[in-house]
């Protein structure tokens, strides 16, 4: 069991650098586990070749060598990318500790004795920001010790990798332990695809389908269609890969990349670092993208065999030169879009949503023209998506030019201090990515000029926060923790006042990272956010606007330059947190739950929609519709995070947070619903609470992009718990909809987009078609037939993603009362 007593106390920076490791050699990992059966993998493909008969993306190599049947899957070629389902077969699963609370009592209930692929659970999700890393750590410990010995206990059981509390950020851990060439991965995150930078294939799923994995189930996948990103050209000065992908958010939009791959190639690939590949393919994720990947490239070889994985890249070599690794030559994209990086300038976005981008060129313009102050009150550098070792470099080179120079962050005229929000590793003050990136960023200097640049370090012990211009302090995850409002830090001032951040992050949704509604959140590159620091400003922009001096006299910042890996390697770390690779089972370990748990609760089966009890058949019974929801719903909105991560593995507590921020377009308010039969309204939860109470299953309408943001099934099981058959969108994000699929929920989209506003709160509606789809019949299509309040009567027609095993999972209840059926 994990106790507070880990956590030891540090007193002052002696003591903290006592707790780095040296500066050893990173030692060569066990490996056995963690490389793609290349010659496998490639005999696979031998055989999709042979059906398809044509040049292959990247992504298609990849995806089509994991199919457990290729010839089943790719039945007489033809068109593929769009249209077929894919029976596959991923090597690994990854589990944040949030997420994967709902997979393992999903997984239980399948009564298998281990999982059958290598599974991993991080514990990153559930530690708040507040006071620095020994406090938060060990409060952190405290309020979560039920949870956090809930799934030890379960990955002892099933023989899973198990990364305690502190160990660092899921996403950085997998890419530095895990990720390799070629790989096809399942993690429990929206931001799994930040393994894409190793040239893998990562994505993002629901606890759901991790099950699928973990019990050996094919994994079933809409084959995506392919956007090839061709790069040219070479980043110039400030720009980063940061500002690339941020670029290309602004062309695509949030609901660009849904159902595709973005696969980048050209010889702009080459001049990036694995960890700047990573950027990209983090944020591939605010695009809706199903993940991003590259081809394989010298970076990443020196980047495997700095994290101790010789091995690995030494078999990626032999695959990459059999032709595995890369596009073929006359390979067709779905479409292609040309970037020349040398064009690419840094570029901010924001606010309130990650696709709205302004060249920092525009960007003071585009301020003064919206009648914003222009003024920033916080900036926050690291996260996931940017808190390698080439991004702190880049950072340290600012500040030791503005300490050159004798300035300070002018951020603290408007605020308290510019919060540098890294992640950290477990005794370790600051330390970006895992645990194997150590001392060597304080030992190598690189903090050591922030501290230098009038910087407060905000060692364990120490609660308070002085007012400085720096202050470095300890976070594991880049997604909401645990605190209140769905916050990212606990911040104590701007509450409920307008005001401007920036961050280095990648998503900037209303109250992401403070919890305060009004805050706009811009995104740029942690350099970005830096030089404007010292300004303060918003309409700053580095690459031509001075600073005035004490002296009088103007400063301009030069470009930063950074390394991507260190000279003398990574060291070890805090390697008491490695877990043992692939560690065996053990079946005589009893899984903690307590009887009278308020945090977790084992999972009943949901029943199915085609009882007995319903009169229809295979039609769903008659549906009341709950409300019409209005614009963007994020899982956010559906399922809101903040206090409530607390309750993520106990479904009846975390459903009372069911859309509590959705907008309901009758009428306009915020988490309210009407009950039309018995006259009266409530808040979401109570409406919904009563619809289950007198046994009336219910629809929901929906706007575009429904479910957009993390992956979290929480959005799809809550709705179900409390009796949702049906949700009729105008559009769907990708893993919302997949998660509802499992969980025995009908997603339908309008044919129409224009129908949306013609159904209403208490209406009741019905499927038509729909028997006839499940059981195969060509050409079966489902409409919907409406009736008013009014008694008035019309029929709709819809479209759908169903395929011929999803509506199994959708006859059964869910796909797991599915694939407990077929283990019987």
């Amino acid at each position: 069991m994990l106790r507070a007593s880990r956590v030891q106390p540090q007193r002052g920076l002696a003591v903290l650098q006592r707790a780095f490791a040296t500066h050893a050699p990173l030692v060569e990992k066990d490996c056995s586990s963690i490389t793609p059966p290349y010659a496998e993998l490639i005999q696979k493909l031998d055989r999709v070749r042979s059906i398809l008969n044509r040049p292959l993306t990247l992504s298609e190599k990849i995806l089509y060598s994991h199919l457990v049947d290729p010839e089943k899957s790719l039945a007489g070629g033809g068109k593929i990318r769009g249209e077929a389902y894919l029976q596959l077969r991923p090597e690994r699963v990854a589990m944040q500790d949030a997420s994967a609370q709902m997979a393992l009592l999903q997984f239980m209930s399948a009564g298998l004795p281990q999982c059958a692929v290598p599974t991993s659970i991080h514990c990153d999700h559930l530690i708040q920001a507040s006071e620095g890393a020994d406090a938060d750590l060990k409060r952190s410990i405290i309020t979560n010790q039920e949870v956090f010995d809930f799934l030890e206990s379960a990955a002892r059981k099933y023989g899973i990798e198990f990364w305690g509390p502190g160990s660092g950020i899921i996403h950085q851990i997998v890419l530095e332990n895990y990720a390799a060439p070629g790989m096809l991965m399942l993690g429990t995150d929206s931001h799994t695809p930040n393994a894409g930078g190793l040239g893998m294939l990562a994505i993002g799923v629901g606890g759901a389908d991790a099950v699928d994995a973990m019990t050996g189930t094919p994994w079933e996948l809409k084959a995506p269609q392919v956007v090839g990103i061709h790069l040219t050209g070479t980043l110039n000065g400030w720009s980063t890969t940061k500002d690339l992908i941020l670029h290309l958010a602004g062309k695509l939009t949030v609901r660009g990349g849904t159902g595709r791959i973005l696969e980048y190639f050209g010889p702009g690939v080459f001049n990036q670092s694995c960890t700047g590949l990573a950027t990209i393919a983090n944020m591939g994720a605010e695009v809706g993208a199903t993940t991003s990947t590259f081809p394989y490239t010298p970076r990443m070889n020196a980047y495997l065999k700095a994290t101790g994985r010789g091995p690995v890249a030494a078999a990626a070599d032999e695959a990459a030169s059999r032709g595995f690794l890369t596009p073929d030559d006359a390979a067709e994209y779905d479409e292609v879009i040309e970037i020349n990086l040398a064009e690419i300038e840094p570029t901010i976005n924001g606010p309130f949503t990650p696709d709205l981008a302004t060249p920092i060129s525009k960007f003071g313009s585009f301020v003064k023209d919206q009648g914003w102050k222009d003024e920033f009150s916080a900036g926050l550098i690291g996260s996931c998506t940017n808190s390698s070792y080439e991004d702190m470099t880049r950072v340290a080179d600012l500040a030791r030019q503005a300490q050159a120079a004798g300035i300070t962050a002018k951020v603290t005229t408007i605020c308290r201090c510019l919060l540098l929000a890294l992640n950290m590793s477990r005794f370790l003050s600051c330390v970006p990515q895992g645990p194997s990136k150590s001392a060597r960023l304080w030992n190598g200097t690189m903090l050591h000029q922030l501290w230098k640049v009038s910087a407060q370090l905000c060692l364990q012990t120490r609660a308070d926060l002085v007012s400085v211009k720096f202050v470095i302090i300890s976070i594991t995850a880049s997604l909401p923790l645990e605190l209140t409002n769905r916050s990212q830090w606990k911040r104590e001032d701007k509450k409920d006042e307008e005001n401007a951040i920036l961050t280095s992050f990648n998503r900037n949704f209303k109250s992401r990272n403070d919890g305060n509604r009004l805050t706009m959140n811009f995104l740029a590159s942690p350099t970005i956010v830096t030089a404007m620091a010292f300004s303060g400003k918003l309409s700053f922009n580095p690459l031509t606007d001075f600073l005035k001096l004490p002296s009088g006299e103007a400063f301009k910042f030069s470009p930063p330059s950074g390394q991507d890996l260190p000279s003398t390697g990574f060291t070890a770390g805090e390697t008491s947190y490695y877990p043992q690779p692939t560690p065996q089972p053990q079946p005589d370990v009893q899984v903690v739950i307590k009887e009278d748990s308020q945090r977790l609760e084992l999972l009943k089966p949901f029943t199915s929609h085609f009882g007995e009890e319903n009169p229809r058949g295979l039609e769903l019974p008659a549906l009341k519709v709950l409300m019409r929801v209005r614009g963007k719903c994020t899982t956010d909105h559906i399922s809101a995070a903040g206090p409530w991560l607390k309750y993520k593995g106990h479904l009846t507590n975390i459903s009372e947070n069911l859309l509590i921020t959705a907008v309901n377009d009758e009428g306009g308010d915020v988490n309210k619903a009407f009950d039309r039969d018995l006259n009266t309204s409530g808040t979401i939860p109570e409406v919904a609470k009563s619809f289950k109470a007198r046994q009336q299953p219910w629809a929901l309408v929906v706007d575009d992009n429904y479910g957009e943001g993390s992956a979290r099934e929480h959005a799809a099981l809550q709705p179900r718990f409390y009796g949702c058959a049906l949700i009729l969108a105008r559009s769907f994000a990708r893993i919302h909809e997949t998660n509802l699929k499992k969980q025995g929920v009908l997603p339908l989209w309008f044919a129409d987009k224009a129908d949306y506003g013609r159904i209403g709160s208490g209406d009741v509606i019905e499927t038509v078609g729909l028997a006839e789809t499940i059981r195969g019949i060509p050409d079966a299509s489902i409409k919907i037939r409406v009736t008013k309040l009014n008694g008035e009567v019309f029929e709709i027609p819809t479209k759908h993603t169903m395929s011929s095993d999803q509506l199994k999972w959708l006859e059964a209840g869910s796909a797991l009362n599915h694939i407990r059926s077929q283990m019987a």
